[in-house]
């Protein structure tokens, strides 16, 4: 049995072509695709990356094990306690692990454990290769180290390798020498016209057109594919090229890794995964590059699994979220389902094509904002605790079917869907909770210390900000809004 597991960051299903996206960004990620089922409605339950693959490597939602954020608390699994034993309950209950227990060698070819100091990531792989470069890494240095391990050791038989792609992460950064394949393509949804565009100039937070770069219009000279600030459509255009410049890159990489496959003649007898940790918003919600809220753009991410002796050519629409591929995997291995595990299987699926179906899935984020979002029908009801200096309405309701890039707020037109998503929320707070070891809801815990970590502090300093950028008229209400925060 051999597995490789493609994590790319920052990816969009809908700027793949297997998802239906216009521009060929993904010619060999969707041909994966074709060899297997993609799943259309899957989600990352907690965003962004390290609360995401925290998720996914444990199979729990970060209201079960604390980690929801990027710094303070909340960027630390929680503790066992008393409870521990020799070894920790996650070490022994992970996706990891099932590929150890299943007998594989399992390695990893990732800078994320340095860059976020979760170290817990390491738990089951026997090997692990950084390239020290925090995240900031290209593509070009990361495929040479998954060649030369499958050169090395490919064709032998029981192996788990998981690779790590940054090129859709901000700051995009695909090598000059890539060129702009894009420039001379028009959008393929061009829904940001000179009306939208405008309102986003007024837009008050972090990553709007007036400060790319978070608080500020700067451009890092290292990186120019990624601007400080977006003047007008020309820009937007140029942005959006530019991150589906650094997909195309991280597709080119995938290539040169199927390439080595079949060089090897084991192609056929392995199984692929292709998923992501979150998606990015290009402008919906006012914000440009940035994987900062709990909506549909963030939220939604591509799961594409080639299994062999699975479904091929399958597409899957029920709601599923990257805690349900630790018991996937498990059944698919034959092994027992721990009950630690918050997902829910859908092995079936891949194996047989027969959906597993969920109600409603909850997407959380404490990174940016303090945001609990459900996804549900065709809606996306988000609740704000924490706008991170946006200023987002305390409830917002979207028809993502209809609307995906969020442009018209149902919220004050259909209170009744609002209601169903408030009553969602609670019933899986609640259940949470009482399935929880810990007291204490870890988005609370964040709120407690001051609201999220990246606007944390940054209060004041953007308030100069605005005046001095013509959005003065928006301080008296965003100084009431946040007059708790600093």
């Amino acid at each position: 049995m051999r597995i490789l597991l493609i994590d790319i960051d920052t990816l969009r299903p809908d700027h793949l072509g297997c998802y239906g996206y216009g521009r060929n960004t993904s010619p060999n990620i969707d041909r994966i695709a074709a060899e297997g089922v993609r799943f259309d409605e899957y989600y990352c339950p907690n965003a962004p990356c390290l609360p995401s693959r925290a998720s996914l490597i444990t199979g729990r939602y970060g209201i079960h094990t604390g980690l929801v954020g990027h710094g303070g608390s909340a960027a630390d699994l929680w503790l066992e306690g008393e409870s521990r034993r020799f070894r920790s309950t996650v070490s022994a209950n992970n996706l990891v692990s099932l590929f150890r227990d299943r007998g594989l060698h399992c390695a990893s070819i990732s800078s994320f454990p340095e860059r976020h100091s979760a170290y817990w990531f390491h738990m089951g792989f026997h090997e692990t290769v950084n390239s020290g470069e925090k995240g900031y890494e290209s593509a070009e240095n990361v495929t040479p180290e998954a060649l030369d391990w499958l050169e090395r050791k490919g064709r032998s038989d029981d192996w788990f390798l998981h690779v790590n792609y940054w090129d859709p992460h901000t700051p995009y950064r695909a090598p000059a020498a890539f060129g702009s394949p894009f420039a001379k393509e028009p959008l393929p949804d061009d829904w940001i016209n000179d009306a939208v565009f405008a309102e986003h100039q007024r837009h008050v937070g972090p990553h709007s057109v007036n400060e790319i770069k978070m608080w500020n219009d700067k451009t890092d000279p290292k990186y120019p594919r990624h601007p400080g600030r977006l003047g007008d459509l020309a820009d937007v255009k140029t942005f959006i090229d530019n991150y589906d410049t650094g997909i195309l890159y991280a597709d080119t990489h995938v290539g040169y890794l199927l390439e080595k496959l079949k060089e090897l003649g084991i192609y056929d007898d392995v199984s692929i995964i292709v998923t992501s940790d979150h998606g990015e918003t290009m402008g919906e919600l006012g914000i440009y590059g940035e994987h900062a809220t709990a909506d549909y753009a963030v939220g939604r991410i591509p799961m594409i699994i080639k299994w062999v002796g699975g479904q091929k050519n399958l597409v899957e629409g029920s709601l599923h979220t990257n805690v349900d591929l630790a018991p996937t995997v498990a059944e698919l291995l034959g092994l027992p389902i721990s009950e630690r595990f918050d997902g829910i299987s859908y092995a079936q699926t891949v194996l047989k094509g027969e959906a597993q179906e969920r109600e409603y899935a909850v997407l959380t984020q404490c990174a940016h904002v303090c945001q609990r979002a459900v996804r549900f029908d065709d809606y996306i009801y988000i609740r704000t605790y924490h706008g991170g200096y946006h200023m987002f309405e305390d409830e917002m309701l979207f028809d993502v079917k209809n609307d995906p890039h969020e442009t018209h707020d149902l919220a004050k037109e259909r209170p009744d869907l609002c209601a169903k998503g408030a009553r969602y929320l609670e019933r899986w707070v609640a259940e949470m909770m009482m399935t929880s070891e810990y007291p204490v809801d870890p988005l609370w815990v964040v709120m407690k210390e001051g609201g999220p970590y990246h606007p944390r502090g940054k209060k004041e300093k953007y308030m100069t900000r605005l005046q001095k950028t013509g959005r003065g008229d928006a301080l008296p209400a965003f100084d009431e809004r946040y007059r708790n925060f600093e």
